[in-house]
């Protein structure tokens, strides 16, 4: 079974990704909404909370995990490995890409403060942006318009408008949470001569090397929330329209 966790719903972008390539394997989604955004966390309160986490789906059974979320990725992935012997797939901000794709040398990064503070962040840059000019934007209204289910309409026309004012030189944007590819036809819709880097697909490709579906595995999908589970029964709906029957289950919080 494959463990999947995010702050919120924004990893169900990567959970779309993963289902495309394995539409067999069995998920586990834990959306950590009671404490989104994690952007905004000191880094020994997101590992903590992550580590609980990825503790849970080990109990549940998981054998790989998939942290869903930039933030936590830059905070702890690294602890993570170091402690636990099943894989652990992460999030990386698609910096190197975004340097390559760019014709006129300015790339933009839309992200979390957690994640533009982290060394793991400025390493990316310096390793694969040399002669690149990078502007970065914490986006923190993204995150809560896609929570809230608004994906499209006046405040989230307006959130776009005002992140992409620092990043209007720039050719190429990086989508550096993953809650905000859900915004992508949107933000493309305002500004399409704008290359949008997405890094999902990637992570997905990541988990298909690393896991292999058990002989006795049948797909099960299930979805656990600790913010309002009819709401986030809504939302799946629509963010993961391609599973069938998913269920949220409450996420206990006392875990």
């Amino acid at each position: 079974m494959i463990g999947v966790l995010d702050s919120g719903l924004g990893g169900l972008s990567v959970l779309n990704e993963i289902h495309k390539l394995l539409p067999h394997h069995s998920f586990h989604y834990i959306a950590d909404s009671a404490w989104c955004p994690y952007g905004s966390k000191s880094y020994d309160q997101i590992q903590a909370r992550v580590t609980t986490l990825v503790d849970y789906l080990l109990d549940q059974g998981a054998e790989i995990i998939v942290i869903a979320c930039n933030s936590a990725t830059i905070a702890c992935v690294e602890f993570l490995r170091a402690n636990y012997l099943v894989p652990i797939v992460g999030m990386e901000p698609g910096v190197k890409p975004a340097a390559k794709l760019s014709h006129n040398g300015i790339i933009g990064v839309f992200a979390t403060e957690a994640s533009l503070a982290g060394e793991k962040f400025h390493r990316l840059v310096s390793t694969h942006a040399q002669g690149v000019q990078v502007i970065t934007q914490p986006c923190p209204d993204f995150v809560t318009l896609v929570e809230q289910g608004q994906l499209e309409g006046e405040a989230v026309n307006e959130a776009i408008h005002c992140y992409m004012k620092p990043l209007i030189k720039a050719d190429t944007i990086v989508l550096g949470c993953t809650h905000y590819p859900f915004l992508k036809r949107t933000i493309s819709e305002f500004y399409p001569e704008k290359t949008l880097i997405d890094t999902g697909e990637a992570v997905a490709q990541q988990v298909a090397r690393k896991y292999a579906l058990s002989p006795k595995e049948t797909a099960s999908y299930r979805f656990q929330t600790s913010g309002n589970p009819e709401r986030a029964t809504t939302l799946l709906k629509t963010l993961c329209p391609q599973i069938p029957e998913a269920q949220f289950q409450h996420f206990i919080e006392t875990i």
